[in-house]
């Protein structure tokens, strides 16, 4: 330890996802997988691949993985079984264009779906869904502006718990890595590439030293500048 110092070892990008709660699921055509509650969706599931069970055997047999952020309940993330360094981010089928509605924890979705449940309310869309956690986020701002926009008749009670989620928000944002950064593995190949054909590996021999090249070398005592005589004046 004194003499070599620490061992640094820093995880890779996709480390963030891995600590997250899995979620076993069946992926379903056109709606996509349904996680505590909600539904999430992404182009990438509507592929034939995703259309059939997953390779997967055992208690989950036929179901796929898909993990979620308990402090950011608006997407959830899963990995491609053929490219295990890309996640796809399922965002949530009742969310408007980036930017419109803060985040929710799982206390919030919690409250929602509870709501819904005592109220016998009859949901036929996610966006049906959504109007609902509209009235207990309060109002509708961008992210970066919650809760400083908020109204002002909001209690103090309200505009905290307010601050509580874009807090975890803003923390969960950033845990993640950002998309498409390569991992360090794929960084190290760029930057030591194999020798191949076109590239000639570099010997790691020294050749000899010949009387040509001796002969080459100039003398140390040798000079490229003619010698001049100094005369005082």
């Amino acid at each position: 330890m004194e003499q070599g110092g620490f061992d640094l070892d820093f995880p890779e990008p996709s480390f963030y996802y891995k600590v997250l709660r899995k979620h076993h699921v069946k992926i379903h055509p056109r709606r996509g997988v349904k996680i505590l509650g909600l539904w999430y969706h992404h182009p990438v599931l509507d592929e034939p691949r995703f259309q059939q069970p997953s390779a997967r055997g055992g208690k989950h047999a036929g179901k796929w993985v898909v993990r979620s952020d308990r402090r950011d309940r608006r997407q959830v993330f899963f990995q491609d079984p053929a490219d295990h360094e890309t996640w796809h981010i399922l965002r949530w089928r009742g969310l408007p264009p980036e930017g419109e509605i803060p985040a929710f924890s799982d206390k919030t979705a919690d409250a929602l779906l509870t709501r819904v449940k005592a109220n016998n309310i009859r949901i036929y869309s996610e966006s049906e869904l959504l109007e609902h956690l509209l009235g207990i986020l309060g109002s509708v701002t961008p992210v970066d502006q919650w809760p400083s926009q908020a109204k002002k008749k909001a209690g103090k009670k309200q505009r905290v718990a307010q601050a509580r989620e874009i807090t975890r928000a803003q923390a969960a944002a950033a845990d993640r890595p950002p998309p498409h950064q390569p991992s360090r593995m794929s960084r190290l190949r760029l930057r030591c590439p194999r020798p191949g054909p076109s590239t000639p590996a570099r010997s790691t021999t020294r050749s000899m030293p010949t009387a040509v090249d001796d002969a080459k070398k100039p003398s140390p005592t040798s000079s490229p500048w003619p010698r001049q005589r100094c005369t005082r004046p």
